[in-house]
């Protein structure tokens, strides 16, 4: 097993669980460095003052914070210190809330929680516990020496953790015109339905790729054996503009339906995870822990 990123403990009420923080995603698009044209070698990126044009050492380097343009206030380890909270060792649940009433804006990443050793059995309880009550805990925990909150909920087996976003992180949508309801016509809505219904499919994580890094591999691989690889390109087909948006949808629906004749859609049955059994939104959600 992977080693893990954290070790600590879960706590609600007066139980406490040791465990494991594991990552629950993987990066797979490939990582490039810069290099020197002319003689291909790696270029090194220095640290320099502004002002004379000098490398600076590691050793001189200082935060600051920019209070206005060119303006600092210098923070030294201490001012950091006396900011930090207790540096504690555990994922501590304040409250479990129904699932359906936390935005998904504010889910960023999620971990697993592995029970360490001697917790296996409170793991389990704590686990059907959150199951069975259709709720996600809330909790607050201390990671690379800043806090952070995040969502407790099962996955299947697992336990997951899903690190959140600070209610002031979201960028409020009322800033924002959007169009109101009243500008959409039945007839119009009518044919958008029909043209959703015709896409409707059955949540196949395994069906939605990475063409972008695969065709990237693709031409890694040809390079290192000396050879071009010829990537044949998506033309798309032109088409005349459509005014008239009943007529585009129209369109849109024949289309898909073309596609939907041409080949037979692989419906897959949705995994019997808690989320689909209660109908929870989280069974939904568009985040990357599902596909860890």
């Amino acid at each position: 097993m992977a080693r893990a990123l954290w070790k600590g403990s879960i706590t609600f009420g007066l139980v406490n669980i040791p465990i494991e923080l594991h990552t629950a995603v993987r990066d797979h698009r490939p990582h490039f460095r810069m290099l020197h044209a002319k003689d291909k070698s790696p270029v090194r990126f220095e640290r320099v003052c502004i002002r004379d044009g000098h490398p600076v050492a590691w050793e001189d380097l200082v935060k600051g914070y920019e209070y206005e343009k060119g303006h600092f206030v210098v923070m030294t380890k201490e001012d950091f210190q006396t900011a930090a909270v207790e540096k504690t060792r555990t994922v501590d649940i304040i409250d479990f809330v129904k699932a359906e009433e936390v935005d998904d804006r504010f889910f960023e990443t999620p971990y697993y929680l592995v029970p360490a050793k001697g917790g296996e059995r409170a793991y389990a309880l704590l686990r059907e516990a959150i199951r069975d009550s259709g709720r996600i805990g809330i909790a607050k925990f201390i990671l690379r020496d800043a806090q952070h909150l995040a969502a407790i909920e099962v996955i299947q087996d697992a336990i997951v953790l899903s690190v959140m976003r600070f209610a002031d992180e979201l960028v409020d949508a009322r800033q924002f015109a959007f169009p109101v309801s009243k500008d959409v016509r039945k007839p119009e809505l009518d044919m958008a339905k029909a043209l959703v219904n015709s896409l409707a499919a059955g949540w196949d994580p395994s069906k939605y790729t990475d063409e972008y890094r695969e065709n990237l591999m693709r031409i890694i691989q040809g390079k290192l054996k000396g050879r071009k690889v010829h990537l044949e390109a998506g033309a798309e087909p032109r088409q005349a503009e459509v005014v008239d948006l009943m007529e585009r949808l129209r369109r849109s629906l024949a289309q898909s339906g073309t596609a939907a004749g041409g080949r037979a859609r692989r419906s897959r049955p949705e995994p019997r995870s808690q989320a689909a059994q209660k109908g929870k939104k989280t069974a939904t959600r568009k985040r990357s822990k599902d596909a860890a």
